[in-house]
């Protein structure tokens, strides 16, 4: 079972400072959600870490390509596959998520807008989702002397959709994202690997259904049911490549600068889908950039609209290459 709360009266601080070793499993368990609401995750459930059920679909993955330039996907395959690779001796893994649904920015409107993908329209989630995942990896720690915990955002080679969706965060959908029936998919999820073994939550149904929207709706053609070939998405020819883009591909990423959320975007789950007021997610700037402004930036400029945000990732050269598509597809 999943848990969901807006809002818990509990004090993080509180929590840790009376972790006691604690010999009941769902006591322990009740206490490290708790724990996770109250630092500021919006939902939290513990899967089994066991190995990947994908394992020989990520190893095909990889020999057919389908990562692209993404070098390292190929590094450290065993543990990708097998948490108890990464942390020797582990049971369980609990796994968090945060709501980065949030208002539009409310800025001057841009005529030659270059647009940037909702999740790197705030602060750099990894320096505020990791401190949180400590505070849940030390409680355990506290609580059971001896125990180990290993920590990841999307950092760590761990498969995060699979292992939040055992954890009933949601499921995964057709888009290959993972989609809770009332939050959607604008989520940033996270792990605690730990060797202590918990109660475990119920997976979700597939609430999929016959819906096809995100596969119609993908210019690349990048999706089929619930895999992705990551070399034709816009976001990975915007973020994770700096290889020339294929000219088949260059007028259908339309005037995407950075991501895309074109599959999450006709998702019916994230048009109902429940609004963060959290300000760690709160947006820094509008929809995306001016595409003439883009084009014109020097590395000071460059620096300065990117400071402190996912979008740093994106060298400058790659930014202006992405600007000069856009623009390209604006004619």
């Amino acid at each position: 079972m999943f848990l969901f709360a807006a809002k818990l009266i509990v004090g993080s601080r509180a929590l840790m400072m009376n972790s006691k070793l604690e010999t009941d499993p769902h006591i322990l368990a009740g206490k490290v959600k708790a724990l996770a609401l109250s630092v500021g995750f919006d939902l939290v459930g513990i899967a089994p870490a066991g190995p990947s059920k994908y394992r020989e679909f990520l190893r095909d993955w990889l020999d057919t390509k389908k990562h692209g330039d993404m070098k390292f996907l190929e590094a450290r395959f065993d543990e990708r596959v097998d948490v108890g690779t990464l942390l020797p001796g582990a049971k369980s893994v609990v796994c968090v998520a945060v709501n980065y649904n949030v208002a539009s920015f409310d800025g001057p409107e841009v005529n030659d807008l270059g647009k940037v993908a909702k999740y790197a329209r705030g602060p750099d989630y990894h320096t505020w989702l990791k401190p949180r995942l400590y505070d849940i990896g030390d409680f355990l720690r506290a609580s059971v002397p001896g125990s180990a915990t290993k920590c990841g955002v999307d950092t760590v080679p761990v498969l995060e959709r699979e292992l939040a969706a055992r954890a009933g965060i949601g499921y995964v959908g057709k888009n290959t994202c993972v989609i809770h029936p009332e939050v959607g998919s604008w989520i940033f999820l996270g792990e605690v690997i730990t060797t202590i073994e918990l109660p475990t939550d119920t997976p979700m149904l597939d609430r999929c259904g016959t819906c096809t929207r995100c596969l119609d709706a993908c210019p690349t053609q990048a999706l089929s049911p619930y895999a992705i070939d990551a070399s034709k998405c816009i976001s990975y020819l915007t973020i994770e490549t700096d290889s020339p883009v294929d000219p088949a591909f260059s007028k259908q990423s339309g005037q995407w600068l950075f991501g895309c959320d074109i599959c999450q975007d006709v998702c019916p789950h994230n048009r109902r889908a429940l609004v963060s007021d959290d300000p760690r997610v709160a947006a820094k700037m509008g929809d995306g950039f001016s595409l003439h402004d883009v084009l014109s930036w020097d590395e000071t400029a460059y620096h300065d609209a990117t400071r402190h945000m996912p979008l740093r990732r994106v060298k400058l050269q790659q930014w202006k290459a992405s600007a000069q598509r856009a623009k390209d597809n604006c004619g």
